[in-house]
Formats: C-alpha cells, sequence, structure tokens
C-alpha cells in the first residue's frame, strides 16, 4: 500500500493497515539501511513511577538544584 505526504507533512494510514484511534502513541524512527520509516506503537500514556524507575541515572547521581535566584548582571 502507498501512502503520500500531504502539504503539512502528515502521512495518513487506511484503518485497514492498521487499526488506530486518535490520541495513540507511536514511536517514529528512520532507518538508513532500508530507507524506511519505521512506526511502533506505544503504550497508552505510562505512569510516572514505571518511568521513574526506567531511568538508567539514579537520582543520588543528579546534581541538586540551586534554590537562590539568578542574579542579574549588570549592564
Amino acid at each position: 500500500m502507498i501512502v503520500t505526504l500531504d502539504a503539512k507533512r502528515r502521512l495518513t494510514v487506511p484503518a485497514a493497515l492498521a487499526p488506530a484511534s486518535p490520541g495513540d502513541y507511536f514511536e517514529a524512527r528512520f532507518d538508513p539501511e532500508e530507507d524506511a520509516i519505521v512506526f511502533r506503537r506505544l503504550a497508552g500514556r505510562e505512569d510516572w513511577l514505571t518511568v521513574l524507575k526506567a531511568c538508567p541515572v539514579s537520582m543520588d547521581d543528579v546534581p541538586p538544584r540551586r534554590r537562590e535566584r539568578a542574579k542579574r548582571r549588570a549592564l
């Protein structure tokens, strides 16, 4: 099946090819070897705690934020 990019750079995929509903999440990446755009359906909105647990950097390794406000520079 051939789909065409419109003027606003959108692709419309027929429902018969991939049934989806508005608001579904997809990951899109370009495969240079195949010269193809690959779409992968993602699960619905994830719980923030699940995302935090999957983070490769421990919260102990993140530098602390400054509490004081930024100082104005003299012009």
